[in-house]
């Protein structure tokens, strides 16, 4: 269970933190040991949307919108 040995890991102090943003059961369990483990820091899927990635995402989306209407290709993956 990885939930329980990274806990554990944090609670005997072999791990200094843990910051999570994705856990292993989503919505977590009320008694999901992340939960309470120390020095870890849960958040509810939003680590990614500071300010500066929310601007980029839609300087991006309009990027790529803008290249299909002009038909160049973007972020090609070959």
């Amino acid at each position: 269970m990885v939930d329980r040995d990274l806990a554990d890991a944090l609670n005997a102090g072999l791990l200094a933190g843990a910051a999570l943003d994705v856990l292993p059961e989503e919505p977590p369990a009320a008694d999901s040991p992340l939960l309470t483990a120390r020095n870890c820091l849960v958040t509810p899927h939003i680590a990614w949307a500071t300010r500066a990635a929310r601007a980029r995402l839609m300087e991006e989306a309009v990027r790529n919108l803008a290249a299909f209407i002009s038909g160049e290709s973007r972020n090609v993956i070959a």
